[in-house]
């Protein structure tokens, strides 16, 4: 895909998420349910007309975000030797929002259903993708892995990627399996593995830079 049909695609998405919002607004109160607990119920409200159209004002941003990184990026101009990787996760990015807008919208039109237990199976397979993609992902400043070790080399940044990219998908096996168990334990199935996987890679980056550095 080339970076004018991802970015097409975005414009589309996010415009058909706007058109949604316009053609339900009526149909809303004026008061909007906009945050939901950790057991999938909702504790937070907002004005109708951010509550509305916060979340495709953000995806726009991120689309913007999308075409402005590679031309600022230090490391890798224009994010050339991996901008597949670079279009296609923001392209994850923006549907799994569009999905959640959705949701939102569904339950504020009185749908019943626990968000937690809806937005689980988008999220392990965000995830699980997100792992797939790592180990393509070459050094840059504003995506991936991203520590003081990782960002000075290439060698530390690939094999921190290749676990990592292992790990997170591991990490969306879990989130998969909490949506079988009740949804305030399906909080940890989230949170534990997601901060496993990020803490070992942390840690892992620092432990092949210092190894290069022992040997060179």
């Amino acid at each position: 895909m080339s970076p004018r049909f991802v970015g097409t695609l975005l414009l589309i998405i996010i415009l058909a998420c706007i058109a949604t919002g316009v053609i339900v607004y009526p149909n809303l109160s004026a008061t909007l349910i906009s945050h939901w607990d950790a057991a999938g119920r909702a504790n937070g409200t907002m004005g109708k007309f951010w509550g509305t159209f916060l979340l495709p004002l953000m995806m726009l941003a991120f689309s913007g975000l999308w075409s402005f990184l590679p031309r600022i990026d230090p490391i890798a101009p224009g994010f050339k030797s991996f901008r597949y990787v670079y279009d296609f996760f923001f392209f994850l990015l923006i549907a799994f929002l569009a999905y959640v807008y959705a949701l939102s919208l569904g339950a504020n039109l009185g749908w019943q259903f626990n968000m937690l237990t809806m937005t689980l199976p988008a999220l392990a397979l965000f995830i699980l993708i997100l792992g797939a993609l790592m180990p393509y992902m070459k050094r840059n400043w504003f995506i991936g892995i991203r520590t003081p070790w990782t960002i000075s080399d290439d060698i530390v940044w690939d094999k921190t990627h290749r676990l990592g990219g292992t790990l997170f998908e591991v990490a969306a096996l879990f989130i998969f399996a909490g949506i079988f168990v009740s949804p305030k334990v399906a909080t940890w199935f989230i949170l534990i593995p997601i901060i496993a996987a990020t803490l070992i890679s942390i840690i892992y980056s620092y432990v092949i830079f210092a190894r290069i550095k022992r040997t060179n």
